[in-house]
């Protein structure tokens, strides 16, 4: 298959490139050239940019196109525009973040989604994420006539995440001693590894599927406690779980999902128990847990080691909050 990826050097493209090279397809890159330009020299590259720079894909006929970089809908439908009498199929990396709130626990792909309040407005943060991923999905598939794989990602982690929502714990067990372990232990958590979502992203453009997609997991289901303890066992580390409860938590202001990644407010689990049956039908196979967390524990060894972490507790305010929490219980 004659592959182009919209993006391609950074997490997720990384592994897309990497997935589709194993595979056997032939691929070229569309981006800036500004994030390891060094990585991937031996394949075509065209330098442009979404916004008002597409005119390199001009002339180029691909089998599919993976845009793993879509945030705003007008330049998403310039790319999906541009290459819709040039690909046969328009794989668009969406979000499960596309669904309205509150997500209702085992929700599939038809459940509700996020609408904006002013669909000019091209702000990605605070909440708009979700609905401009709604309507770059929208986008997507009117340029195409339908001829869109809508990937709906769950979180993604793995090595060479920058965002270190998942790789704070392996790190924190391997440093050992008294963790906070936060809200309920039995409470539901679902990620994806990185490489097991590319996997299955350019074997389901290979087939042609279209229409959206919940792509996360791992499958079975797994909880905090579980999660944590794996971390425990990989890290080697000499720890302890000290499970402080969500009131405790947001009393004090520590926020879910950055300081303590993989936790939210129970009001909010929906979130993270969504219904994958879908893809699983299509083929999604994940990985071993134990093995994405060596793996991620390897990777970030590697770091320097003044590097600024972007989520997880400072240590100094961790202890803290656990001195606090064993006062409290007296």
């Amino acid at each position: 298959m004659k592959l182009l990826i919209l993006g391609g050097t950074r997490f997720l493209g990384r592994a897309l490139v990497e997935s589709a090279l194993a595979q056997g397809d032939e691929v070229t890159l569309f981006n800036r050239g500004e994030s390891n330009p060094g990585l991937f020299a031996e394949l075509e590259q065209i330098r442009g940019d979404r916004d008002g720079g597409l005119a390199g894909l001009y002339g180029h006929v691909w089998d599919a196109v993976i845009d793993t970089c879509g945030y705003v809908p007008r330049l998403v439908g310039d790319s999906a525009r541009l290459l819709a009498d040039a690909v046969g199929l328009y794989t668009f990396i969406s979000s499960i973040s596309v669904y309205a709130d509150p997500v209702r626990a085992h929700s599939d792909e038809n459940a509700p989604l996020g609408t904006m309040i002013d669909e000019r407005d091209e702000e990605v943060g605070g909440g708009n994420y979700g609905p401009l991923k709604v309507l770059c999905e929208q986008e997507t598939t009117a340029a195409m006539h339908g001829r869109a794989l809508l990937v709906r990602a769950g979180l993604l982690v793995g090595p060479y995440d920058r965002t270190d929502r998942f790789t704070y714990w392996p790190v924190r067990a391997a440093r050992g001693g008294e963790i906070l372990a936060p809200g309920a232990p039995t409470a539901p958590i679902q990620f994806i590894d990185v490489r097991d979502l590319a996997e299955w992203a350019v074997r389901a453009t290979h087939v042609g599927l279209q229409g959206p997609y919940n792509v996360t997991g791992p499958e079975p289901g797994l909880t905090m406690q579980a999660f944590l303890e794996a971390c425990q066992q990989e890290g080697g580390g000499d720890s302890s779980l000290t499970w402080v409860d969500e009131g405790f938590l947001l009393a004090r202001e520590v926020a879910p999902w950055s300081e303590l990644p993989l936790w939210i407010p129970a009001a909010d689990a929906g979130f993270l128990q969504m219904d994958i049956g879908k893809a699983l039908g299509a083929g999604l196979v994940t990985r071993p847990l134990e093995d994405t967390i060596r793996d991620t524990l390897e990777w970030a060894s590697q770091r320097p080691a003044d590097y600024h972490w972007q989520a997880g507790l400072p240590e100094a305010r961790e202890m803290a909050l656990l001195q606090e929490w064993h006062s409290t219980m007296g």
